[in-house]
């Protein structure tokens, strides 16, 4: 065979070798050699292009691909090359039939961020592409194949919706403000205003955006307006400037207009808030004083009787005083501000009551009056009577003698420009966190699952090396590192949100007092340990062993921070956040917790640290004395539990980490630690179901030395066949995650119809799937996570079968997955689910399915109104939901359906814009959703409402 046979794959990379090697003679293809011209020629130039492309070619779409697109393959590649395009990505089948179909007669297609779920990786995700297709033709014209460039925009599309979910908590603190809002991007061009803003210009919404702004700005004042925008701009500094804006009547009033860059990580400002403050009032008592003091002195009576009118009836601080600061005179304004009676402030230096801090700076602007200056402008805080501060907005007008002033209280609009500021930051922040989560999560799955089989062999092996004291101890201090490994992954786990909860109802104090012994031995006896209890402490639903493992983490960095000398305090007591509380921490929401604060008198944080202190990896300890994942975990039990956590700091003070966990009303659980349970085998028969070989075969070895009979399957349709065979069963034990049409849960369902009795233990190394929802395992769901022990996997499959031996003899009747009651049969009803998040709508659809309704789910209100049809019979929607509301998308729906039934859900609570529609909360449990579907569709509920013949 000549050299110059595969010189179309010169240049080619590693796929070209992977081309080069592949037995193609055992395809439709046949051999390299007698392909085609037009093939040759179309791979040889996808293999020189760094944009991913694949080659569909022939009628059953053979996949030839370069490197770029094996990286989008993920996990399938090298598997999807030489593979029929259908059976290579099976689970969109359906999508690629109609590709083929359309292309292979001569169209071209093409998909701007299309969305589609993807099992690249052994899971479903959703992955939004840039996809266009065009036929590839030979030279006789016959259309040979299908030309496929991908471009994956999930990253983008992803970004896009966080910062729309950013802008829109934004846009709903602001709209709540009093005070006229806008904002910009980095380039400076106006993209919104609140609704004060459109109140008080007569303008309609959307008329204001960019450079129709300067429509209601006063033609004198634009060029300054323009210059000094373009100058903050440039430099990245706060803006702020007087001029004058048109009010909806058509009076030119001026106004104060401030506008504070937000920065990025990098310090890149990538946003801009602004505000507008009418000061036409303010300004014309200035003026009129300046034109007071400019009046002949025969006018003097006029100017005294004028200048008294003003001094009473104006709302503005008004005060005289001479050059060496004394006061002279207070109008009545000053005294109901500020406190301080006429009387009081009379001959007081006004000195005295400005802010040490802002002292300074006052008497520089005192000497320039005093030295000719005319008017200026000026802020300061000012002492209050009862001891408080105020930040007042100066303006100063000299005369021979004196000088008069005229402030306001600006207090409320700093206060509300703050409370701006940090709410920007802390939904940065937030966004930051939820993308570190999300990288960390799936790096955590794969290393589990390695971990798994490297922890189960060794284990086996322990057993055969008593005799052997070297290797024996070779094995301990492997496993010792697998453990370690475990534990990291297992916080990866938690800062990503993605551990699986096991949440009982309890009280904290009787834990926290529970775990003083075991406290004060990791502390060293150098460390004073006091607890501090509140009664009538209120009950929370947490995960029992993740919570002590978060407070010992918070004890031991506390121990380090002060070198194992100090003072630690825990207390836990009620708490209430309220609204102003929560309006600058969006990330909670008000309502009633139990508090637990870890308290130190270590060497404190900057604040610098303190904005990194959650980020995994992030320590300042010494290099190889921690992973820098103990308050990531920390952070992630709180965040997964619905609750809050802040940092209080101070250098060579101490540190306070408070957890805020939500109050729950429930019954106290009983809870009993299960690694105080024997470790014993037994003689049942288990069913092992897992795709990965090695982990199947850790796991029949595992189970075989402890006595049990086992038998196994690769998926879960081999599983079914198993239990139709007839073998005794007594334990299921699945993974969770695994390849085919037939999803675990859906697994376990069958098999309790099939085996009444049956029980199931579920494990996974990643569990954001059809078991956990809201962070949290369904009521009665068994679950193990990878990697496990032999003794944790014993004790747990003795705690499972107990458990099920429990329920048969309290209830004979067979319960359905998780041993909740079963489904009814509801395969008649269609259910269209809308929700743009692609892991709540994947995870809603498994829960309505598994309650036994056929459902077809979509991303947006414009997708559901092309599937809306005659037989769908029940429509839930989010109410948040890109372009058209979920709301809206109900009103349209019911126009043209008038008998749907609906369900709105909403992240807001209870409340719902329309009448007599039900609404489901979020988050919301199987329980909730049961309860909300059967409600929804029961036969009296009414499907006539307000709105629907609007």
């Amino acid at each position: 065979m000549s050299s110059h046979t595969f010189s179309f794959l010169d240049q080619g990379g590693n796929t070209a070798e992977l081309i080069r090697d592949f037995p193609w003679g055992q395809t439709a293809l046949g051999p390299i050699e007698v392909w085609p011209g037009v093939l040759k020629t179309t791979v040889g130039a996808i293999l020189r292009s760094p944009v991913p492309i694949v080659t569909l070619w022939g009628e059953d779409g053979f996949m030839i691909y370069n490197d770029a697109y094996s990286g989008f393959a993920g996990g399938r590649h090298p598997r999807l090359l030489g593979s029929k395009v259908r059976e290579g990505w099976p689970e969109v089948a359906d999508f690629n039939d109609h590709v083929m179909k359309v292309v292979m007669r001569g169209d071209t297609l093409s998909y701007v961020d299309q969305q589609l779920t993807l099992h690249r990786n052994g899971q479903p995700e959703p992955v939004w592409m840039n996809l266009d297709y065009s036929p590839i033709v030979e030279e006789s014209g016959e259309i040979a194949g299908v030309l496929a460039v991908v471009v994956e925009t999930t990253v983008k599309v992803q970004t896009e919706a966080a910062l729309r979910e950013s802008e829109a908590k934004f846009r709903t603190f602001a709209h709540a403000m009093p005070h006229q809002v806008w904002t910009a991007p980095a380039t400076g061009q106006l993209d919104w205003f609140n609704q004060r803003v459109y109140e008080y210009s007569g303008a309609r919404e959307g008329e204001l955006d960019g450079e129709a702004w300067a429509s209601i700005i006063h033609p004198d004042d634009i060029p300054t307006v323009v210059d000094r925008w373009s100058a903050s701009l440039a430099a990245g500094r706060e803006y702020e400037v007087e001029f004058r804006i048109r009010r909806h009547d058509g009076a030119y009033r001026w106004h104060l207009v401030r506008g504070v860059p937000i920065h990025n990580q990098g310090g890149e400002v990538v946003r801009w808030i602004g505000s507008n403050t009418d000061i036409e009032d303010q300004k014309a008592t200035a003026q009129a004083l300046v034109r007071l003091n400019a009046t002949l002195e025969e006018q003097v009576s006029v100017r005294t009787a004028e200048r008294d009118r003003i001094w009473r009836l104006s709302k503005d601080i008004m005060l005289i005083a001479d050059f060496d600061a004394r006061l002279t005179a207070v109008n009545p304004a000053f005294t109901s501000t500020l406190g301080w009676s006429e009387q009081e402030a009379a001959g007081t230096s006004f000195l005295d009551l400005v802010h040490p801090d802002d002292l300074q700076p006052t008497i520089d602007r005192v000497s320039s009056l005093s030295s000719g200056a005319h008017v200026f402008r000026f802020e300061n805080r000012y002492r209050r009577k009862d001891g408080t501060y105020c930040t007042l907005s100066w303006t100063a007008v000299p005369d021979t003698h004196f000088i008069h002033a005229i402030g306001r209280d600006i207090t409320a609009e700093l206060q509300h420009a703050e409370a701006m500021r940090q709410s920007e930051a802390a939904l940065q922040q937030a966004q930051k966190m939820e993308t570190i989560g999300k990288l960390t999560g799936g790096v955590a799955h794969d290393f589990n699952n390695l971990l798994q089989v490297i922890s189960g062999n060794l284990q086996l092996i322990s057993g055969d090396v008593h005799a052997m004291p070297a290797v024996r101890r070779r094995v301990e201090n492997a496993l010792a590192s697998v453990e370690r490994g475990a534990k990291l992954a297992s916080s990866l786990l938690s800062f990503a949100r993605k551990q699986p909860l096991e949440p009982k109802v309890v009280k904290i104090g009787r834990l926290m007092t529970g775990m003083e012994d075991m406290l004060r031995r990791s502390l060293g006896e150098e460390v004073e340990m006091e607890t501090v209890v509140s009664g009538g402490l209120w009950s929370t639903s947490v995960d029992v062993v993740q919570l002590e493992n978060a407070v010992l983490n918070l004890a031991i960095n506390a121990r380090d921070a002060m070198d194992g000398r100090g003072k630690l305090t825990i207390e836990v007591n009620n708490a209430l956040l309220d609204s102003a509380y929560c309006a600058t921490h969006p990330d909670v929401a008000p309502g009633q917790y139990v508090a637990i604060a870890v308290s130190d008198t270590g060497s404190g944080m900057s604040p610098e640290v303190m904005r990194q202190a959650f980020e995994p990896f992030f320590s300042t300890k010494a290099e190889g004395k921690g992973t820098g994942l103990g308050l990531s975990m920390v952070y992630g039990l709180v965040k997964q539990s619905g609750g809050h956590i802040k940092i209080y700091s101070e250098i060579a003070e101490g540190t306070t980490v408070k957890l805020y966990l939500p109050r729950s009303r429930d019954a106290e659980d009983s809870y009993v630690p299960l690694e105080t349970q024997p470790v014993v085998g037994g003689s049942e028969t288990v069913l092992v179901v897992e795709d990965d070989d090695a982990v199947r075969a850790t796991a029949v070895d595992i189970l075989t030395t402890l006595g049990y009979r086992v038998l196994k399957a690769n998926e879960a349709s081999a599983a079914l066949t198993v239990i139709d065979s007839g073998a005794h069963i007594d334990l299921l034990f699945t993974d969770v995650v695994m390849p085919g049409p037939l999803r675990s849960p859906e697994l376990a369902r069958k098999a309790q119809e099939r085996l009444p009795g049956l029980a199931v233990l579920f494990t996974s190394g990643y569990t954001e799937n059809a078991i956990v929802h809201g962070g949290r395992l369904d009521r009665g769901v068994e679950l193990i996570g990878k990697p496990y022990t032999k003794e944790s996997l014993a004790r747990k499959i003795r705690h499972v079968l107990a458990n099920e031996k429990q329920r048969q003899a309290a209830v004979p009747a067979p319960a359905g997955i998780g041993h909740q009651a079963a489904p009814a049969a509801h395969l008649d009803t269609k259910v269209l689910l809308v929700e743009d998040d692609a892991d709540i709508r994947n995870n809603t659809r498994d829960m309505v399915e598994f309650l036994g309704y056929e459902v077809v789910a979509v991303g947006s209100a414009e997708a559901a109104l092309e599937q809306l049809t005659p037989d769908i019979q029940l429509l839930i929607a989010d109410q948040q939901l890109p372009g058209i509301q979920g709301d809206d998308l109900i009103q349209l729906a019911k126009a043209r359906f008038p008998h749907l039934r609906v369900l709105l859900a909403s992240g807001f609570g209870s409340a719902t814009p329309l009448r007599d529609v039900d609404t489901l909360p979020k988050p919301y449990s199987l329980d909730m959703l049961r309860a909300a579907l059967e409600n929804a569709m029961a036969p009296g509920a009414s499907v006539s409402w307000g709105h629907a013949n609007t």
